[in-house]
């Protein structure tokens, strides 16, 4: 049993008709709520929620800081490959793209460690592009020992693994997990990923069923917003989260919101979302899921990113590069896509405590890991 029969018992046009036919009075009630449901979420997301949107701010606001307090973590993206054995219509690392490919060699990637160290980051996002024989868990082997002599939280945004794999790569540090479903839509699915592994929705969509059977510490889940209405694709991330949340309890979770950027390729007639619309998304999620991670990327503005510092979300990236080799070198060339914060992360810094918060360098499960057991004894 996995996610994929949840996936199945649910209609996506039967979800749309019930999301859409929300009304003020649903908005109302789920407000009215200290513990959402799956319906009440919907309702937040519905067109009728939109009129209360000051309200969900004020309460997302609240929340956020009650359970995370006056702190916003900082993470940073490293790209080992640009390498790429699929062809996805909204991706620059696509196969059918006439790009330089490269993949970071064990001294390249040391470089690149260092030169992210020195700008104070603990937290390390690893990205590649989907390639199985080259840029597998071979390669996975080699570089992470490497990794992790400088960051003490690794995360993982590559391909779809096995179990038995994931149970290895924890075993040299790898601490969490990030896998999109891109959209939860399977015949949507199948337009944008025409070539490749990558094309088998199910192998993708039961991948954070195998990481909680290795018992990672943290998964990441989202949908690109852009391919399908952003109402409904996250209608069943949540589903997904919930169905994560009561199995593979001892994990964290957190949520991304991507939305699609410029690209080699790109897509035409994309399903775009306002800046309002993307607020809303936020404080829907926060509402629904207050002790669950919300993580902003530098894909959206620095005006906007400002001002959802407070609101919701609980991680950031920031100085991000998005081809490899971007640190250490500086080119800026063969990015996955096109970045709009492209602040010094100590601007970015700066502007968190401009907001009464404080920046957080290092995942605070490592920081409890590090004090010395008496910190937790009991007082005689």
């Amino acid at each position: 049993m996995s996610f994929y029969t949840t996936w199945e018992q649910n209609s996506w046009d039967n979800t749309r008709l019930q999301l859409y036919s929300k009304n003020a009075a649903d908005v109302e009630t789920a407000l009215n709520k200290k513990h959402l449901n799956t319906d009440d979420f919907m309702a937040l997301l519905s067109p009728a929620a939109e009129p209360y949107l000051p309200f969900m701010a004020e309460r997302s606001q609240q929340l956020t800081r009650q359970r995370f307090g006056n702190t916003l973590q900082l993470f940073i993206p490293l790209y080992l490959s640009n390498l790429c054995a699929n062809d996805c219509s909204y991706c620059g690392f696509s196969m059918s793209n006439r790009l330089k490919r490269k993949t970071l060699s064990p001294i390249e990637i040391e470089q690149e460690c260092q030169a992210i160290k020195a700008k104070g980051f603990d937290t390390l996002l690893i990205v590649t592009g989907e390639h199985e024989t080259k840029v597998g868990i071979d390669y996975f082997r080699q570089a992470l020992p490497i990794i992790k002599r400088y960051f003490s939280y690794v995360m993982f945004e590559v391909q779809p693994l096995a179990t038995h794999e994931y149970a290895e790569l924890r075993t040299l540090g790898l601490d969490a997990v990030m896998v999109y479903q891109e959209t939860y839509q399977a015949a949507t699915y199948a337009k944008h990923h025409l070539k490749g592994k990558k094309r088998d929705f199910r192998w993708r969509l039961e991948t954070p069923d195998r990481l909680g059977e290795c018992g990672i510490d943290k998964m990441g889940l989202g949908s690109l917003i852009g391919l399908e209405d952003w109402r409904i694709d996250s209608t069943f991330t949540a589903l997904h989260l919930d169905y994560l949340r009561r199995r593979y309890w001892r994990s964290r979770y957190s949520l991304s919101f991507p939305r699609l950027r410029p690209c080699a390729g790109g897509v035409d007639n994309a399903k775009t979302i306002s800046d309002k619309q993307l607020v809303q998304l936020i404080c829907a999620y926060r509402l629904r899921f207050p002790d669950v991670e919300l993580s902003l990327s530098t894909r959206e503005q620095q005006a906007l990113r400002d001002g959802l510092f407070r609101l919701g979300v609980t991680s950031v990236s920031a100085e991000s590069k998005t081809q490899p080799g971007g640190y250490a070198n500086g080119k800026q060339e063969l990015e996955q896509f096109s970045i709009d914060d492209d602040r010094p992360v100590s601007e970015v810094a700066q502007a968190i405590k401009a907001k009464g918060l404080q920046p957080v360098w290092q995942d605070w499960l490592n920081e409890l890991s590090a004090m010395p057991p008496e910190t937790f004894s009991s007082p005689e």
